[in-house]
C-alpha cells in the first residue's frame, strides 16, 4: 500500500498566510522603550569603539549573502507530517524574533536621528540586517506553502515596554545567544552533512556574524553607561535576564526536541552547550555569570519541562476553561518556585569566565 505524505494544516488569516502563533510567555516578544531617555544618553566615554562598530555595519559584509541558491528550487513535500510542522514552527519563531528586532531598531533609528547620530545610524543599519533575516525566513516558510503577513504581525502583536537598560540586557543576550545557536548548528551540520535536510542551514555561518556584531554594539553601549553594569542592582538584573533567556530557550527547545532530532542533534545537549558559551560570552561585559554547572540548575529546568508537559495536556483537554485554570495553577506555582530557586543559586565571579573563541 502506498502511503500519501501528510501535510499539517495551519490556521490561516487568508489562503497561504499563516495566522501568527498565539502569544505566550515563551513566544518571541515585541518591545518598545523610552526613546527620549535613549536619545539623552552620553556615549562619549566609549564613542571611539561605537564608531568602529558603525564602520563595520557600513561595510555590510552580508550584502549579497541572503540570496536563495538553486538548492531551494525543489519540492519539499518529502518533509511532511510532524517534521514539517516543526520546521514551519522553527521558521516562524525565528522570523518573528528577527522581525521584532527590525521594528525596535528601525524605530530607535528614526527617533534618535538628529539627537544621537552614531546610535541612530547603528540602529538603522542593524534594522537593515534584521529585515534581511526576517525576509529570508519568511520566504523559506513559503517553501512549506505558508508565510507570515508581517504587516499584520506589526499591528496585532502586543508590545512590551522596557526601560533602555533592560532593552540593552535583553537584546545583547538575544543577539549573542543567537550567534551561538546558529554557529553550533552550522558546525554540527558541517560534520554531518547528511542531516542538512534544508538549505537554509548553509547560510548560518555568515548569518551568525550579524548577530555577533549586533551583540558587540550593545556590549559597547552598556560599557558607555556604567550604571547598567557597576552596582548591586545591575548584578541582580543581569542575573535575572541571563536566567530568563536560558530558561526560555531550554523550555522551548526541549518541547521541540524532534526538530533538533531531525538535524541529528540532542536538544538538551545542544542547549547546554549554547547556554555555557553564551554565559561565558556575557561574562565579558556582565558583572556576574550564572553557575550553570550547579546540579540544581538543570534539575529545576527539568521539573519545569515536566510541568509544561502537564500544562500542554490540560490546555488540549476538553475540560471547561475555569476548571483548566484550576488544574494549571499548581504547575504555574511549581514553575515559579523552580525559577526562584535557580535565581538564588550563587553566581560566579566573572574572573572565572573562560573566554570563548568566536
Amino acid at each position: 500500500m502506498v502511503t500519501t505524505p501528510t501535510k499539517p494544516t495551519f490556521e490561516e488569516i487568508r489562503p497561504g498566510i499563516k495566522a501568527p502563533a498565539k502569544e505566550t510567555i515563551l513566544t518571541p516578544r515585541f518591545y518598545t522603550t523610552d526613546f527620549d531617555a535613549m536619545a539623552k544618553m552620553d556615549i562619549s566615554v566609549n564613542e571611539a569603539e561605537l564608531q568602529a562598530i558603525l564602520e563595520e555595519f557600513r561595510a555590510d559584509y552580508n550584502q549579497k549573502h541572503f540570496i536563495r541558491s538553486e538548492d531551494f528550487e525543489q519540492s519539499w513535500a518529502h518533509i511532511d507530517g510532524e517534521t514539517r510542522r516543526l520546521f514551519v514552527e522553527f521558521l516562524e519563531r525565528s522570523c518573528t524574533a528577527e522581525f521584532s528586532g527590525f521594528l525596535l531598531y528601525k524605530e530607535l533609528g528614526r527617533r534618535l536621528k538628529g539627537r544621537s547620530p552614531v546610535l541612530a545610524e547603528c540602529f538603522n543599519l542593524m534594522s537593515r540586517d534584521e529585515a534581511r533575516h526576517a525576509g529570508f525566513l519568511n520566504k523559506a516558510m513559503s517553501d512549506f506553502d505558508v508565510s507570515l503577513d508581517l504587516g499584520f504581525l506589526t499591528k496585532s502583536r502586543k508590545y512590551t515596554f522596557f526601560q533602555p537598560k533592560f532593552i540593552f540586557y535583553a537584546t545583547y543576550l538575544s543577539e549573542k545567544i543567537g550567534y551561538w545557536r546558529y554557529i553550533t548548528i552550522y558546525r554540527h551540520l558541517e560534520q554531518h552533512p547528511e542531516n542538512r535536510v534544508y538549505p537554509i542551514f548553509n547560510f548560518f555561518e555568515n548569518w551568525c556574524q550579524d548577530e555577533n556584531r549586533h551583540g558587540d554594539f550593545f556590549d559597547a553601549v552598556m560599557r558607555a553607561q556604567p550604571d547598567t553594569l557597576n552596582d548591586w542592582k545591575a548584578k541582580l538584573w543581569c542575573r535575572f535576564f541571563l536566567l530568563s533567556v536560558f530558561a526560555t530557550m531550554y523550555l522551548n527547545d526541549v518541547q521541540r526536541k524532534d526538530f533538533y532530532g531531525a538535524l541529528g542533534l540532542d536538544a538538551r545537549e545542544y542547549d547546554k552547550y549554547v547556554i555555557e558559551k553564551t554565559n561565558e560570552t556575557a561574562a565579558r561585559v556582565f558583572p556576574i555569570m550564572l553557575d550553570v554547572n550547579a546540579p540544581e540548575f538543570y534539575g529545576s529546568l527539568e521539573i519545569c519541562v515536566k510541568n509544561n508537559e502537564q500544562l500542554t495536556a490540560i490546555a488540549n483537554s476538553d475540560a471547561p476553561a475555569p476548571l483548566k485554570l484550576l488544574q494549571k495553577l499548581p504547575y504555574y506555582i511549581s514553575n515559579g518556585f523552580e525559577l526562584i530557586k535557580m535565581f538564588f543559586i550563587k553566581p560566579l565571579d566573572v574572573d572565572k569566565a573562560i573566554s570563548p573563541v568566536l
